[in-house]
This record gives structure tokens, sequence and C-alpha cells, in this order.
């Protein structure tokens, strides 16, 4: 029997069971997300621990890009009791509006260890780059 330790925890798993806050396809629950730049790209890390890789979608439509994963149960023996049960189920989604100067077209995806990343390179019409100053040479006064 696994003894339970933080009461906190106990109290916001119930406030969970009570208000229904597991994810459904009509409301699904948000993910935690870190997103930075690196270089020449940005990176969106969510954190999507327990999820199948096949059961994680990634749309993009002009500048939204808009993550859906499912964490569903996993099967057990008919002789198994269930003592605690702490892992969220259900659906969870992330919408994030993309810059114009983001490559939505080149978007690179990695999923390791419960973590989805995406690596979004900088367009190469947003990068810096110099303008060359144009002109005729200069013209002699005469008088």
């Amino acid at each position: 029997m696994l003894m339970r330790t933080d009461p906190f925890r106990e109290l916001d798993r119930l406030t969970q069971q009570l208000l229904n806050t597991t994810g459904t396809w009509s409301r699904p629950s948000a993910m935690p997300m870190d997103a930075y730049r690196e270089g020449e790209e940005y990176v969106i890390a969510l954190d999507l621990p327990g999820v199948s890789p096949d059961a994680i979608e990634i749309d993009v439509e002009r500048n939204m890009l808009t993550v859906k994963a499912e964490r569903r149960p996993v099967t057990k023996a008919d002789d198994v009791q269930m003592e605690l049960s702490e892992r969220p189920l259900g659906v969870f989604s992330r919408q994030v509006v993309l810059a114009d100067t983001l490559d939505t077209e080149q978007i690179k995806a990695d999923y390791e260890a419960g973590v989805l990343t995406l690596r979004i390179p900088i367009a190469e019409r947003a990068k810096p780059r110099r303008i060359a100053i144009g002109g005729s040479a200069p013209k002699e006064i005469s008088g």
C-alpha cells in the first residue's frame, strides 16, 4: 500500500475530481510550455509525459500553431486494483500565435523523454541585412 504524505496534493486531486478538470476534445486542458530564441530559430518546448508520439497532433494554419495530445489510460489486467491515481488523463491542447517573421514551412518537431520540442527558423526576410547606398559620383561645380 502507498502512503500519501502531501495533503495539498490530495486537495488538488479532490478539486480536480469535483470540478471535472480532465481534458476532453471539446474542452482540453493546457500543457506547460517554454518558448525561447536560440540562435537563428525559435524553440517551443511542451511537457507531455506519458503521451504516445502517435497521440500528438501538430497543425499550422497561417500563423496559428496548434498542438493537441491525448494521454490515454494504460490497459490493466483484471486483477489490478488501483490504489492511487494522480496522473491526469484526457486531452491537452495549446495554441500559439507565431510572428510573421518565422518560417512556418520549415518547422521541425522532436519528441524525447516526454518533451515535445518544436524548432521554427527565422525567415530570411526577417534577418538583419546591410543596405548598400547607391548614387552617382560627386558632380563638379563650374563657375
